[in-house]
Order: C-alpha cells, then sequence, then structure tokens
C-alpha cells in the first residue's frame, strides 16, 4: 500500500520524473525526486499526451480564447461550436452517422448503459469486461448474465438459451439483448473475436456495445480501432464507445452509432443531461490529434505513430518471450500482461524496477485472480529502441533476480525474418 501513495508522476512521457512523497497517511513532501524514469506504464499509447508540438499549441491558443471551463451542461449554457466540430469528427473517424461526446470515460459507460436496456432486458457481459461495464449493467436493472472471457461458444449457448426460454418464471420474450465487450481486454491484452461475435449478433437479433477504450487510436491500419483492425463494416456494431483518455491523450469519452440512437442518449443520457461540458483545452486536444491520426493536419505524424506504435508492441513482445516471460494477450496488443503469479512478487518487482528507473504498473487481487499478479506494460510510440532495450535488460535482470522467467518453452528467432519466430521444448 505505501508505495502506491509514495510517488506522484510528474508527466506520462516516454520518460518522466517521480516526486517522493512520506508515509502514505501524511502525504508529506520530502523533496526527492526520481530523475529520467522511463515509463512503461501510462496509456499515452500514440505519444499525444505531451507539453510540447501542435497538440500543446493547439490547446493553449483555446485556452486563451474560450477559457478553461464552460460551468453549464450541454444542454443550458455549455454547448459550444468546438463541442459540435468534435462530434463531427468523431463519427467521421469512426465511419458511422452520428457521435456524442462525454467528459469522464468510465461514466460514458456506466451512465448510458442504463438508458439502453432496463427492466425485462438482458445484458451478456464478457467475465473479464471493465468495472464501468459493469457498473452501468447492475445500474440499468436489467437482467445480467456472464460469458466466458472470449468464448463464443459460452456466449452463443447464453444466447440461444435466452432465445429459447426467454424471462424467468413468465418465460415472455427478452425486450432487448444486448452483448457487452471491449476492443482490448485492459489487464489481458487480449483482442475481442469481433468477428465472430457481429456473426452471433446478427444470428440471434441481438444488439452489439463496444467498448473500445484501449483499442481506439491504437489498432488497426489507420488506428480507428478493433473494426479496423478486422477490415468490417462500423454499420455492423450498434453502439460504439471510446474514450480519449488514452491515445488521444486527453480526458473524456464518446458514444457513436445511428443518428436515432445518438438523438435519444441527447435525451436521456444522464452524462448529457446533468454533468458539466467538457474543457474547451481538452476538446482542442482531442480534434488535433484526431486530425493527426487521420492525415487532415497535412502531415504524416499519425500515420507514422500508428506505425511506429505496431513495431513497438511486435518486438518489445518478442524479447519478452525471448527472454523466458509467460506473457499474455494478442500479438498486436500494446497492453503486455507479464505473469508474475505470486503475490509477494507484485511489491518485490515494482521496486526493484524503480530502484534501475523503470516505472511500472503491477496488478493482483482483487483486480486479477489472486494467483495471477501480474506486472503490465504499456508500449508506446513515444518509445525509442534504446528505451525499450534498456527496459528490457532491466526486466530480464529483475527477473532473474526474482526467478519470474517461467517459461519451458524456448523461442528460436528466425534472422532472416525477424518478425517470425519457432518454439521448441526444453527439457528439464
Amino acid at each position: 500500500m505505501p508505495n502506491c501513495f509514495s510517488f506522484s508522476a510528474a508527466c506520462p512521457f516516454a520518460k518522466f520524473t517521480l516526486v517522493r512523497f512520506g508515509r502514505f497517511v501524511c502525504f508529506r513532501y520530502t523533496g526527492k525526486v526520481v530523475k529520467d524514469v522511463i515509463n512503461m506504464g501510462s496509456y499515452n499509447y500514440l505519444g499525444f499526451a505531451e507539453n510540447t508540438g501542435i497538440c500543446a499549441d493547439a490547446a493553449a491558443d483555446v485556452t486563451t480564447k474560450y477559457g478553461v471551463g464552460v460551468a453549464s451542461t450541454r444542454q443550458e449554457m455549455g454547448n459550444l461550436d468546438r463541442h459540435e466540430d468534435l462530434e463531427k469528427l468523431v463519427a467521421k473517424f469512426l465511419g458511422v452517422e452520428s457521435a456524442m461526446a462525454f467528459g469522464m470515460g468510465f461514466a460514458t459507460n456506466s451512465m448510458n448503459i442504463p438508458a439502453l436496456a432496463g427492466k425485462g432486458c438482458l445484458i451478456l457481459s464478457d467475465e473479464l469486461n471493465h468495472a464501468s461495464l459493469v457498473l452501468g449493467a447492475r445500474l440499468s436493472g436489467s437482467t445480467i448474465r456472464v460469458f466466458k472471457h472470449n468464448n463464443m461458444q459460452s456466449l452463443e449457448k447464453l444466447l440461444r438459451d435466452a432465445i429459447v426460454h426467454g424471462q424467468p418464471r413468465t418465460h415472455r420474450p427478452w425486450k432487448k439483448i444486448l452483448i457487452l465487450v471491449e476492443g482490448i481486454y485492459s489487464m489481458e491484452g487480449s483482442i475481442v473475436r469481433l468477428p465472430e461475435v457481429i456473426a452471433l449478433k446478427k444470428k440471434y437479433k441481438a444488439y452489439l456495445y463496444l467498448d473500445e477504450a484501449h483499442s481506439i487510436g491504437a489498432l488497426g491500419p489507420s488506428g480507428r480501432g478493433v473494426v479496423d483492425y478486422f477490415g468490417l463494416d462500423p454499420k455492423d456494431v450498434d453502439i460504439m464507445m471510446g474514450t480519449f483518455t488514452k491515445s488521444f491523450g486527453a480526458a473524456g469519452g464518446y458514444i457513436g452509432g445511428r443518428k436515432e440512437l445518438i438523438d435519444y442518449f441527447r435525451s436521456h443520457s444522464h452524462s448529457a443531461v446533468y454533468a458539466t461540458s467538457m474543457s474547451p483545452p481538452v476538446v482542442e486536444q482531442i480534434i488535433t490529434s484526431m486530425k493527426c491520426i487521420m492525415g487532415e493536419d497535412g502531415t504524416t505524424i499519425g500515420r507514422d505513430r500508428v506505425q511506429q506504435l505496431a513495431e513497438n508492441t511486435t518486438y518489445f513482445r518478442r524479447k519478452l518471450q525471448e527472454m523466458g516471460f509467460i506473457i499474455y494477450g494478442n500479438s498486436d496488443s500494446p497492453v503486455v500482461p507479464m505473469m508474475l503469479y505470486m503475490p509477494a512478487k507484485i511489491g518485490a518487482f515494482g521496486r526493484e524496477m524503480l530502484k534501475r528507473n523503470i516505472g511500472v504498473v503491477v496488478v493482483g487481487f482483487p483486480a486479477t485472480p489472486i494467483i495471477e499478479s501480474r506486472a503490465r506494460f504499456c508500449v508506446s510510440a513515444a518509445h525509442t529502441k534504446e528505451m525499450l532495450d534498456t527496459a528490457l535488460n532491466v526486466i530480464s535482470e529483475v527477473g532473474d533476480l526474482l526467478q519470474l522467467k517461467y517459461s519451458r518453452h524456448g523461442l528460436i528467432p528466425l534472422l532472416d525474418r525477424p518478425f517470425e519466430t519457432t518454439y521448441e521444448e526444453n527439457e528439464d
């Protein structure tokens, strides 16, 4: 616990400074800092969370023009032209009819799912869905059933049973069946099997809610998320949700879909009716970074960063496997969970890494099963190859120290094809 509250990070850059506080009960500033820490835990996937560059300049200009806050809701006095510009741009980016922006990512899920479903509706939720999705489902008053993670057989069984048996006791048909999934699961690094989910959704006439908090901007040839990654039609996803807090380096979230759906949200969503409008500089940060990704700024900055993130992800994952660590997730996911397993190694790994100037996130129960503790690395386009090599060398050193190289699979890299590998079983 003291490790969680004894430091404050100065910024989410690829390298940052940690400020050390006293024991977590008093938060006393000690005057001690740890400089040049390589940041392997931030969600700054494309490196747009920075204090210099076109995004920072645009946000500063808008602050001068509009101020920092709006001090009102969108339905009262807080609707600015930049809010509407943002929503049009998001809809264009996603390839949907309309979109709506919200000031908080967590509330985008927890406050909008209750507007979609209620009593007499059935929600089918992946067992590893984020807490915001779980809370939104519970607040809706709907019946909730959970299917095994990314398991299409489990999902189809629940869908089939729902159609055959209907509601409990009365056996009336469900008013609505809503499937909740994420693009990239933040503790597993796994990518949703979206083509199969869409096929099941169509087969059983259900609705699909896709949370792209971690995948938007970080996946796909053009950075448009998991739909772009699989080459699917955005119209096949009924509700497209995502956040601006990660790849765009800002705050808030969005929902995209058909115009009728978004118009309904504008009058029925608690986040829309009661929440204060997004801060103008935050809006401008999103608009500028999104235009970079789309190439509408007249440069290739966004495209280059999307490509750099993909290359960094492949390289980092491959090196960890070569070292003998067990890592979870899809090979294209920038979220890289490395298994520690034993709870006693959680704090030890975090402290030993920080001693060597590498900042990491370590995760244990209740966020994961008690014997599946892990370190979660987040790769960024802002990481240089030198930074990744430095981090990898330290991870290997600490891995030897704490005996974390559990893998029994030896990996033999093919030198003529650097991104393809073969495996063979080692003898103990």
